[in-house]
């Protein structure tokens, strides 16, 4: 037999063995659900948190942690460049200080337009008060003259005068209505329009009532502003959550396992930067269908360390059918009891020599306690 049937030999041979290996272990039920099922035993894991910048992008210029060191929460783990949106904020504010500077201006000149618009009115009111004085004594005036106008007429009638005072009353009489009809003039370009009731407290002059209505629109023109301005502090509030989302701060409590960005690089927003191995830590066990009619998610199981049995306090987060690969013990055994698995998911909390990567246990007697 030359060497090369002894080496096809020696390999048929051997993935023989392999395949009949592997028939008896399915068989007998020995992978890896089987045996957790068996010995109810899971390898502690601690969770892992995957850490990026949330909806922003941009260069890295500070990477502050290196991978392994221990963090807690709220610690500024890298930051991102925040000229852009620092020279954005300068901006903003400036904006915001010029509207108000201008809501200030608005506001003061519609003060002042209304102090003038009433003090116009009281001028007013007195020139139209002085201008009937002017009126009635024109009237009294006319009155007289139209008397003397009158007496004489008669008197020259009589013989009694001469022409000549008769055309000097009629001459002051034609000026006493002439005076009478100018003062009226001006006492109606006073009133601007407006019925002269006698009463001034109660005038309406259209000029006034139009100056109060201008300075009255300026609310308009201040309103406008004032949202304008609004508009920009929701822009600024934007802006400084965005240069806060520049800052990565860790999560939680826990450890840097991996650093996925150095400094220089452009990062982009959701992307992941850090690994960060929390101070959770969960392992995971398989129990039948009968074991898990006693458990609850929220109850409380005890499990041991393999190495060194330390009792390990825990509480059940997840109880949840297995995955279908974890329901062939039926089949394996020839149609004995386990129709279908159970997978437990068990948090414990930190304490001094449990660690992930160790392998903790739970006795049956957890489960039929209950």
């Amino acid at each position: 037999m030359n060497t090369r049937q002894k080496a096809l030999r020696t390999g048929a041979v051997f993935i023989a063995l392999l395949v009949i290996a592997g028939v008896l272990l399915l068989y007998k039920g020995n992978d890896a659900v089987a045996l957790g099922m068996e010995k109810k035993e899971g390898i502690l894991t601690a969770e892992q948190v995957k850490m990026s910048f949330d909806s922003v992008s941009g260069r890295l210029v500070n990477e502050a942690v290196k991978e392994g060191d221990t963090v807690k929460a709220g610690d500024v783990v890298m930051e991102l460049d925040s000229t852009d949106t620092d020279l954005s904020i300068a901006k903003t504010k400036a904006q915001i200080a010029q509207l108000d500077a201008q809501i200030r201006s608005t506001g003061g000149s519609q003060s002042v337009n209304f102090m003038k618009a009433d003090n116009d009115e009281q001028q007013s009111f007195r020139q139209i008060d002085q201008q009937r004085a002017a009126v009635a004594s024109a009237q009294a005036t006319l009155k007289n003259s139209r008397i003397d106008y009158n007496r004489k007429s008669e008197l020259l009638a009589a013989g009694a005068i001469a022409k000549s005072q008769l055309d000097d009353a009629e001459m002051a009489l034609n000026v006493a209505e002439a005076n009478v009809a100018q003062q009226q003039e001006l006492l109606s370009k006073l009133l601007s329009g407006a019925q002269d009731t006698g009463d001034t407290d109660s005038l309406n002059l259209p000029t006034i009532a139009q100056q109060r209505q201008s300075a009255s629109n300026m609310s308009n023109d201040i309103d406008a502003l004032q949202q304008q301005k609004q508009a920009l502090e929701v822009q600024l509030k934007q802006l400084e959550v965005q240069k806060e989302r520049l800052t990565l701060r860790a999560p939680e409590d826990g450890r840097i396992i991996k650093v996925l960005a150095k400094e220089g690089e452009m990062v982009a927003a959701g992307t992941p930067v850090l690994l960060l191995e929390s101070e959770r830590s969960y392992y995971d066990i398989y129990i039948s269908e009968k074991q898990a009619q006693g458990l609850s998610e929220g109850d409380t199981i005890t499990g041991r360390t393999v190495a060194g049995d330390k009792a390990v306090p825990g509480t059940i987060k997840l109880l949840t059918k297995a995955p279908g690969f974890a329901d062939l013990k039926q089949s394996r055994e020839k149609g004995q009891a386990d129709l279908t698995a159970f997978q437990v998911r068990i948090y414990v909390d930190p304490q001094d020599g449990v660690v992930p990567g160790m392998t903790i246990g739970v006795n049956e007697r957890e489960f039929t306690k209950r």
